[in-house]
């Protein structure tokens, strides 16, 4: 390597060194490892462990010694040259990648946004910004279709050493994902005022999450929905509305918390067997089907989200309670009220009581109905040929007048 001034040498090495972090007397010594194998190249003869490299600091001039002998070919400056340029290269692309990856090992856990790259067999390759990561088949959505330059969110599952190094290995089947996602969406969990307790997927087609608040004044069931339902829709729009979510709120009480996983099924039972962590549920059966959901869908969710093994039957008993001891006692309230007849419409419904006080039987409400239907039209019949009549001898009065 031809000698040049030191300033321009050392500045330049000094410079992609603070620069890219790397340590100058590191670099020097695989320069000079690199040089010694460039020579080997164009003397396969000649054994490496009676030759040795010199790279002058100062200067920048390479030399090859043999046994304390300059050996130097005529014309080795350039390719040393080009062999110092390659291995500074080499190393900073080196640095870079680990100070990428050093970063990136901070946040495994996390959520990110990236962006379809290219496919590698049945891997995808997502681009994440500063580097490339790869997302393989069993972190991948089996009913979601990827295409190239696609946007989306992915999950840090963890770094790993592949075939090229450590690589970033990315999800989109992880329960991380979700969680991830309502973090973004809700303020509420982010802050920390609704905590996430569990999360059950079946990604690609439902996920149940149960939510909790000990913060008076926060509901966090309707924090995580929002507004006209504008928080959770965000959420799965994220999967392209294939993946339903059902956010149920965590209750101390496992027989209440059974009872929500089950959701959206309701009039049903359940009882706790602690010692085999066994619930035992009776349910209606026009409710059966809704709780053990599409090939069991629905109760083997709820089971992984409580932790007890679920077990299901219908109960004809349960089909009897009214519809109204399900809802809230102020909705029930005000549904009475508005069926509730008013004024002189209730008085006419009501249906009198016989002289004896004993409670007309059907036939004698219908038949006192069909009376009084039958008195409505005569009514209404008489009333008509009134007007009638009305009509008929209005012209002869108006003839009258004009006399």
């Amino acid at each position: 390597m031809p000698a040049i001034q030191r300033s321009e040498f050392a500045l330049a090495l000094n410079q992609v060194s603070n620069e890219r972090g790397l340590d100058p007397a590191i670099v020097l010594e695989t320069v000079q490892n690199a040089i010694l194998a460039a020579y080997r190249k164009d003397h396969p003869e000649a054994e490496l462990e009676e030759f040795r490299a010199e790279l002058n600091a100062n200067t920048g001039e390479a030399k090859i010694f043999h046994k304390d002998e300059d050996v130097t070919p005529p014309g080795f400056g350039r390719i040393a040259a080009q062999t110092a340029k390659q291995v500074i290269l080499q190393k900073i692309r080196e640095k870079e990648k680990e100070t990428i990856i050093s970063d990136f090992r901070q946040r495994i856990g996390t959520i990110v946004n990236g962006m379809v790259l290219r496919f590698a067999g049945p891997n995808v390759i997502v681009d994440i910004g500063k580097t490339e990561a790869i997302m393989p088949p069993n972190e991948q959505i089996v009913n979601e279709k990827y295409h190239l330059n696609q946007r989306l969110t992915v999950y840090i599952v963890e770094i790993k050493e592949g075939l090229r190094g450590e690589e970033v290995v990315v999800s989109r089947a992880a329960n991380g994902l979700l969680e991830g996602l309502f973090k973004r969406e809700v303020p509420e969990v982010a802050q920390g005022a609704v905590e996430i307790k569990s999360i059950e997927r079946e990604p690609g087609n439902r996920s149940k999450v149960a939510v909790y608040s000990n913060q008076s004044g926060i509901d966090p069931v309707g924090s995580c929905v929002g507004q006209k339902g504008v928080r959770v829709q965000a959420i799965i729009a994220e999967f392209n509305g294939i993946e339903k979510i059902d956010i149920i709120q965590w209750q101390e009480a496992i027989e209440k918390y059974v009872q929500a996983a089950l959701s959206p099924a309701k009039q049903l039972t359940v009882k706790i067997d602690e010692d085999e962590k066994l619930a035992k549920v009776k349910v209606a059966p026009e409710e059966l089907s809704l709780a053990i959901g599409k090939d069991g869908q629905n109760v083997r969710l709820a089971s992984k989200l409580t932790g007890y093994r679920i077990e299901i039957e219908g109960d004809e008993k349960l089909s009897a309670i009214p519809q109204e001891e399900a809802k809230p006692k102020e909705e029930v309230d005000k549904e009475k009220a508005s069926k509730e007849p008013k004024g002189k419409e209730k008085a006419a419904e009501a249906v009198p009581a016989a002289a004896d006080d004993k409670t007309p039987t059907v036939s004698e409400e219908v038949k006192a109905e069909e009376e009084r239907i039958e008195k409505d039209i005569e009514g209404q019949a008489q009333s008509e040929s009134e007007e009638t009549m009305n009509k008929e001898s209005k012209p002869s009065e108006d003839s009258d007048k004009s006399k």
